[in-house]
């Protein structure tokens, strides 16, 4: 009965996040994440199950290195002033069977949006028409389950359906009847979005593409896959996506888990709709069918259109899938019921599965929780709460957030501040690494905290910087690399999805300067404090939530479902033991078996003559060399200044990421920090500083360097290059209880790293035993810089002296005219106007460096090593320098590289294998190509599907499609113009050749996994000495 569960995930980054509020006051857990994830089993179809929580703004697969190249490319800007408004026409519209519910110009996006209802079905569509090229679909349903059984406190709802079938949906479909058309959409798309995603109440399917027939393309599969799914004939994908188990931050993710249980006891929200390992089983196909027909139906979405396409052909491309449907009862049966208030307090209080290593006594967790409200609330009031939650825990100096890490009681805070996602409104607040001892301390001071701040208020300067943190965020409407489209039907849909005003959460101007009118009228105090006490204070749904750390649960709990797979076993006869055997190679002979050429071709894709090409263009001014970016920025300046850190001491390495920290959260001779923060949230749309580390082809030496980022108003750039030269230059290290708590707070962050990102963990180490570049990242960001912490915390109060003089030497060796670059991206006028503020910094600046410079040469032996954490799943990597095999760079390896992720490893990494994630990378600076799994039941039997790489290589027949289809996705992930001619991309026989180089990695290559201890020692019993052991956490 050996086997796997096994599980796909639907793309390397399946994590979205994006507040429905109007703004993102900080980087804080947020939305549900869309990850099924895996457990290892000994039955493929017997047990398991996902977990949920909140997510941190895109998670991605991909190790935190320097990538392709070095850029300073600019930030995603607002859309052009003059969109020009489309309509598909009143009689279009008729002709298709829809009807013209509402339209509203809405300016700020400088869109024309229509709100459409389908006639038969009652679909409900928004169609959003602007200059924006980025567009995006996106299709929700409603997926609760069922109220009742919720109410009679049947746990069988949280077999995880709504998970399971968001991943089983995009696995063929009725015109695209291939294994995984989604594979296939990511191998030849320029798609800038890819992905599904669960809430608990909904389940989202958007993509987003800037090419016209990709996106066209990318729609129609889309469509017809939540519509006409294979999976719901197809008992075997049922069976490769339904039962899967991961844990990521034990204490955290537990957590999450019995606070909606414990806030939501009598709605959809008081179960998992990701799925309960102990209730996952239960689930029948029968019942997976019947979720799919009632939920997946016209009547039950919600469509989303947005950018500059043809509005008429949206509403063509829903009509011919619509009008297949008849009106359903969905709409009804998926409506979520809001749930009572408590009239009393509650406390949970749960254990979680933790390391013996340590002082377990320290590694408790409490976190208090309020549901804020029995419905939804208004805009004007919800906006309110976004801007208390700014103010409260926006910034290092917001109060709340200020006072419980100063108090020593903790190590980092846990709890997104508000969370206003859902039908109801929450509030979260806490600590982790806390004490037993000290778990009632902490509640105490988040309620003493809030009491005070409810009596005294804030400060004007506190609530001045929020003001113009907020609204900068807003009129700058900056969503980076995540489409702008997505985030705004993100935003809509929160209001949507519960039968209210779509079209509200888009419109902030006239509440905002409500808002800013009453405060200005009333003052804050009068605004905030009823808030504080209604919501907060008085508020008697809380639920305190304590977490206690048991280093015997997970082999307790594993115990247990051993017991059961026993148990299943011993019922079973000789008879359903073969054929529970035949099933299993049947599911994996499918799973190994190309689909047919037919099939392929069935899913649209581009030619190579849909893809545009674009220059970009740099400039030169004023002696030091300032890059111009002359773009449409709605008034914003965006500056970044680079400077060179290889002047910094070799022992001095690890300090720079605690300096960067510093720099921002400490004061100056005349501000604490408390002030410069406000002072940053007053002037500026925002500082950052971060080192950054490359390797250069063809050279030892790296690339190291520091990098000051701000933005601006183009009225306020005077502020910004001031604030920017006060922070460099006149920031005093003297804090040593604020040093304390970044020692703390950065130590908690690499802990949870290491769990959670162990992929990551793998590649920094790798990359330092094969490259200078990879040691100093891993030194500021690895396991080397995990060690560092631990004992810099031990030694900070004897040794203060030396680590603050060490902390302005940096400063000296770094800060300094000579060699820095200046990046500038705004319009021309504010470019030229900014170059008189420019001048006056760098002229502030010490000319050159007051030390020598100190290259390193450092790397960590390159021997194969094992990082040994409690975990139930493993992170498994493999890399070598293809460059001293031989190779020389070509465009044709990026194509490569990505057509390797995309089949061989997804295959047998992912598919086979069970991993949640199997990829490789290229770093065409170093020369290092590393092979990584995530979240993956195998040790050695993936690093042997590694070394199959080059074999599989020399097997290859691509056709002329299928080359066509690589060069097309690898072109959606690089610039075009940064790509050599796609001339050098088109020969099989790059395919071969590489192969040759590649078998370097298999021969030279170093591991690196960060694994449980069981298969660590397995591992090095089937292979003697294999790995060298390092226990973490």
């Amino acid at each position: 009965m050996e086997g796997v569960a096994l599980l796909r995930s639907l793309s390397t980054c399946s994590s979205v996040t994006c507040r429905r509020l109007l703004f993102q006051p900080k980087n804080r857990p947020r939305l549900i994440s869309s990850r099924i994830h895996r457990y290892k089993q000994q039955v493929q179809f017997l047990y398991g199950s996902s977990t949920r929580r909140w997510q941190p703004a895109t998670t991605t697969f991909q190790p935190m290195r320097l990538r392709k190249s070095l850029s300073f490319a600019p930030s995603a800007v607002s859309t052009s002033p003059h969109p020009a408004a489309r309509d598909a026409g009143h009689d279009i519209a008729e002709k298709l069977g829809f009807d013209k519910i509402s339209e509203q110009f809405i300016s700020e996006c400088k869109s024309t949006a229509i709100f459409y209802k389908h006639k038969k079905t009652g679909a409900e569509v928004i169609s959003v028409s602007n200059d924006d090229e980025n567009k995006v679909f996106g299709i929700v349903f409603r997926t609760p389950p069922p109220l009742e059984q919720v109410l009679i406190n049947c746990r069988k709802d949280s077999t995880g359906i709504p998970h399971i079938l968001e991943h089983s949906v995009l696995c063929g479909s009725r015109k695209y009847p291939l294994k995984e058309p989604f594979v296939e959409l990511l191998k030849g798309s320029l798609n800038t979005f890819l992905n599904a995603f669960t809430y608990p109440d909904r389940t989202c399917y958007p993509v987003a593409s800037t090419n016209a027939k990709d996106f066209y393309n990318l729609v129609d599969v889309y469509l017809d896959a939540v519509f006409f799914p294979k999976c719901v004939e197809d008992f075997q994908t049922f069976q490769q996506e339904g039962w899967h188990y991961e844990l990521n931050d034990p204490a955290e993710e537990l957590s999450f888990k019995v606070l909606l249980q414990a806030l939501f006891p009598e709605n959809t929200y008081g179960v998992d709709s990701g799925g309960d390992p102990k209730v996952i089983p239960k689930l029948t196909f029968e019942e997976f069918k019947e979720f799919h027909q009632k939920y997946y139906h016209p009547s039950n979405a919600r469509i989303w259109f947005y950018g500059d396409d043809d509005p008429a052909e949206r509403l063509r491309i829903l009509s011919a899938y619509l009008d297949q449907f008849e009106a359903s009862p969905a709409p009804n049966e998926s409506r979520v019921k809001a749930q009572k208030l408590f009239k009393e307090p509650v406390r949970v209080v749960e254990k979680y599965p933790a390391g013996e290593g340590g002082d377990l006594k320290k590694k408790h967790m409490v976190c208090v929780n309020w549901l804020l409200s029995d419905g939804p609330l208004d805009l004007e009031t919800e906006l309110t709460l976004g801007f208390l939650d700014h103010l409260l825990l926006g910034t290092p100096a917001s109060p709340l957030r200020r006072i419980l890490l100063e108090s020593g009681l903790g190590d980092a805070i846990v709890g997104g501040g508000v969370e206003d996602e859902l039908l109801q409104p929450q509030f979260s607040i806490g600590l982790k690494g806390v004490a037993q001892d000290d778990i009632n301390k902490v509640e105490e001071l988040i309620m003493n905290t809030l009491k005070s701040l409810a009596k005294d208020g804030f400060t004007t300067e506190a609530v001045e910087a929020s003001m113009n943190t907020i609204e900068f965020s807003l009129r700058e409407n900056n969503t980076g690399s995540f489409p702008r489209g997505l985030s705004l039907m993100l935003r809509s849909i929160g209001k949507w999805i519960y039968d209210r005003d779509p079209f509200e959460p888009l419109t902030y101007e006239k509440p905002l300067q409500s808002l800013k009118e009453r405060i200005a009228k009333e003052g804050s105090k009068a605004v905030f404090t009823p808030i504080i006490e209604k919501y907060i204070l008085n508020n008697s749904h809380r639920v305190t939530v304590e977490m206690q750390p048991d280093p015997d649960k997970a082999s307790r709990d594993e115990a247990e479902e051993k017991e059961i797979l026993q148990k299943v076993k011993a019922n079973m006869t000789e008879e359903d033991l073969a054929e529970l055997a035949r099933a299993t190679q049947e599911l994996r002979l499918k799973q190994e078996t190309p689909d047919s050429p037919e099939a392929l071709r069935s899913v649209p894709s581009l030619s190579l003559q849909d893809i545009p090409k674009k220059p970009t263009h740099i400039g030169e001014v004023n002696g030091v060399k300032v890059l111009h970016h002359d773009l449409f920025t709605n008034d914003v300046v965006y500056s970044e200044v680079v400077f060179d850190m290889s002047a910094v001491k070799r022992e001095l390495i690890q300090l720079i990421p605690l300096f960067c920290q510093s720099l921002l959260e400490m004061g100056t001779k005349d501000m604490d920090f408390v002030q410069l923060n406000q002072l940053i949230g007053r002037k500026t749309g925002g500082i950052s500083i971060y080192p950054l580390t490359s390797s250069v082809r063809g050279k030892v030496d790296p690339c190291t360097r520091i990098i000051v980022r701000g933005k601006a108003m183009s009225g306020k750039v005077e502020d910004l290059f001031n604030l920017m030269n006060c922070i460099l230059q006149d920031v005093q290290f003297t804090d040593l209880q604020r040093f304390k708590q970044f020692v703390s707070q950065s130590k908690a962050r690499m802990e949870s790293r290491v769990r959670g990102s162990g992929h990551g963990i793998a590649a920094a180490r790798m990359d330092a035993k094969l490259n200078v570049a990879g040691w100093i990242s891993e030194q500021m960001s690895g396991i080397s810089y995990l060690n560092f912490l631990e004992d810099l915390e031990k030694r900070l109060d004897q040794n203060w002296d030396e680590i603050s003089s060490s902390l302005e030497e940096i400063r000296k060796s770094v800060f300094y005219r000579e060699g820095c670059l200046v990046n500038m991206t705004a319009e021309e006028k504010n470019l030229n106007h900014s170059t008189k503020f420019v001048a006056k910094f760098l002229d502030l600046l010490p000319s050159s460096a007051s030390t020598e410079l100190h290259p390193l040469r450092n790397q960590l032996p390159p021997v194969n090593e094992a990082i040994v954490i409690p975990t139930q799943v493993n992170y498994v990597g493999k890399a070598g320098n293809i460059y001293e095999a031989g190779y020389q760079l070509s465009g044709s390896a990026y194509v490569i590289s990505k057509y390797i992720g995309n089949t061989w490893l997804w295959d047998r990494v992912r598919v086979s294998g069970g991993a949640y994630g199997g990829f490789c990378d290229f770093d065409t600076h170093s020369g290092v190509f590393s092979y990584l799994s995530y979240r993956d039941p195998n040790l050695l039997k993936t690093l042997e599907v590694y070394d199959g790489t080059a074999s599989f290589l020399r097997e290859l027949d691509l056709d002329d499609d299928s080359l066509t289809k690589a060069i097309i996705g690898t072109i959606g992930d690089v610039d075009a113009y940064q790509l050599p001619d796609a001339k050098g991309y088109s020969r099989l026989k790059d395919f071969k050749e590489f192969a040759d180089v590649i078998e370097a990695v298999k021969d030279k290559g170093v591991v690196v996994v960060v694994a449980s201890p069981e298969d660590v020692n397995a591992a090095n019993e089937e292979k003697s000495g294999f790995f060298d052991v390092k226990k973490v956490l």
